[in-house]
This record gives C-alpha cells, structure tokens and sequence, in this order.
C-alpha cells in the first residue's frame, strides 16, 4: 500500500470519528488505534477480573446469608465483564492467551485500586461505593466510544456497576446507622479508600501520556481530572447524608465554581502501586498467576473433549 493510500485511508478514518461513527473489526483503523485499544481494553479486563480478589475472600465472612448472596452476585458479575471486555480486545487481533500473558508477566496494568487491601467488612462498602462509584463516571462516557466492540461492552457494564455502587452504599447506610463501632469502622473504611479512588481515575492531565489521543479518538470523552472532579462533587453530598466525614482537611465548596476544591493527591504512592510496590500487588498476581496454574487441567480437558467431539462428527460426516 503506497503512502498516498495511507494517507487517505487516514483521512476517511478521521473523518468517520468526527462523525461519531463507530469502528468495527474489520474496518480499516491506524495500528496506533487498534494498540491503544488493545492496551486500554485489557487494561480494563485484567481490572474486573484482579478485582474480585478484594471481595472474593469476604463472601464466606459476610454478617449474613442475604450479603452473601449479594457478594457473591457481585463478584460473579466482575467475571463476566472481564470476559465481555476479553471478547471485545479479542476482535482486535490478539489472542486471549496472549492477554494473560501480558497481565502474568507485569506487562500489562490493572487498576491501582486493586491492590489495597481489604480489612473489614466495611471495606465491601467503600468498593462498592467509592470504587465502582468512580468506575461508573469513568465507564459511562465509554458506552459512546469510537470503537463498537467496546462500546456495546460497557452499556452492560454500566448497568451491572451502577447496581453494585447502590449496594456498596447500602451496606455504608447500614453501617453508619448502626451502632457506635459500627459507624466508626464505616468511617474507617472511607478513610482509606477515599484518596486511592481519587487516584484511580488517573493521573492529572499534566501527567498523561495518553489522555490527548484517547480523546482524539474518542475513546475518552472527558479528561482524568474532569472526571475526577466529578467523582468528588457527587460523592461529598453523599457522605453528608449518612454522617460520614469525607478524609480531606482542604475540602470546601467554592461557589464560584459551584464545585468542591480539594487537597493534594499523593501522586507519589500513586505511581509506586502503578510500578509494582503496593501494599497487594505481589499477593495479587501471585493469587492470579497460582489460579491460572492450577486451572491447567481443565483447559487440557476441555481441549481434549473438543477435539474428540470434531473427530466423531468427521467420522459421521464421512
């Protein structure tokens, strides 16, 4: 293909996204898109499925048999949006084996959040409502993505987390309704999310290397600190509501803005749980790594029973 053909294919290409059309599989796309998906999209896949770590290890410890069931809905859930986003990556030419390769060998991120741990059942409160409620503004966007696979992904996603955000602040409601050591341990548990939700919706703009392009592409709608900010104003009146104190001694309404202003994010321990040093990371890729290892057995049989299956039905055919 000559450098002329490029070049309008590449004009055709960026005309389609201005157009809000979405990019299908076999539609002719830059390689620098479909690497920015790949990277993107399994991000988020390797992100649902790491997360159910955190709450995995609460089902068989919640305080009743109706948070079981919800727990265990939940992290059922987490699964299946991990293999809807797989699927979608896969359409853009790489293999599922090859994605968690990528994960096992630190290649591949997942979501900073992940890799904090979880000590009390409160915690199962604040994911649900601190961490899906961030993953929510940061996901909703992406049900207009430029990319059809993806897009079509998330509307389910979406609906699925939204749920999971109302359930989280459910248990927080409870919590903090209960009695004094109830309430202290929701508090408790606000005080250690908070600042790491903040920080999982990015880096600040300044700081991103891909924010420009993705939002060039339409792959992001709205920056990292827009998003951010977002998060802090729907999420501050919430704790209100039920009592709670949100952990920033800076926090305050600027009425200019009629937005809240906020302190200093600790960008430090950010990227330090990016590069591998968090409190969780080695527990978390251990436990994924050891999952992947012992489920080797079934993936031979299950190999092994297909191709018996095609065997007899070549056989028949003959």
């Amino acid at each position: 293909m000559s450098e002329e053909q490029i070049k309008n294919l590449e004009a055709q290409f960026e005309a389609r996204i201005a157009r809000d059309e979405k990019i299908e599989p076999k539609d002719w796309m830059p390689e620098k898109y479909r690497k920015t998906h790949i990277r993107q999209m399994s991000q988020h896949a390797h992100s649902e499925i790491v997360g159910m770590l955190p709450e995995g290890n609460w089902i068989t410890r919640a305080p009743s048999l109706r948070r079981k069931v919800a727990l265990l809905a939940k992290v059922q859930d987490e699964a299946g949006h991990g293999l809807y986003l797989y699927s979608a990556t896969e359409t853009l030419g790489i293999s599922r084996d090859e994605l968690y390769e990528q994960l096992h060998t630190g290649k591949a991120k997942y979501s900073s959040i992940f890799n904090y741990p979880t000590v009390t059942w409160a915690d199962m409160g604040a994911i649900g409502w601190l961490v899906d409620g961030a993953a929510i503004i940061n996901q909703v966007p992406l049900c207009s993505t430029s990319y059809g696979p993806y897009a079509r992904a998330m509307i389910r996603v979406c609906k699925e987390e939204s749920f999971h955000q109302r359930q989280g602040f459910e248990i927080m409601i409870k919590l903090a309704e209960g009695t004094s050591e109830q309430k202290e341990m929701a508090q408790d548990a606000l005080n250690r999310w908070w600042w790491p939700s903040l920080m999982m919706l990015g880096p600040t703009d300044s700081e991103s290397v891909h924010t420009e392009q993705s939002m060039k592409w339409k792959l992001k709608r709205k920056s990292n600190d827009d998003l951010r900010q977002q998060f802090i104003d729907q999420t501050v009146p919430q704790a209100e509501l039920i009592g709670l104190t949100i952990p920033d001694p800076d926090l305050k309404w600027n009425e200019e803005r009629q937005s809240y202003d906020f302190g200093e994010i600790n960008w430090d321990e950010f990227w330090q749980v990016v590069k591998g040093h968090g409190p969780c990371n080695k527990e978390r890729m251990k436990a994924r790594v050891g999952a992947w290892e012992r489920g080797e057995w079934v993936r031979d049989a299950a190999m092994a029973y297909a191709e018996k299956q095609q065997t007899r039905k070549e056989k028949r055919a003959i």
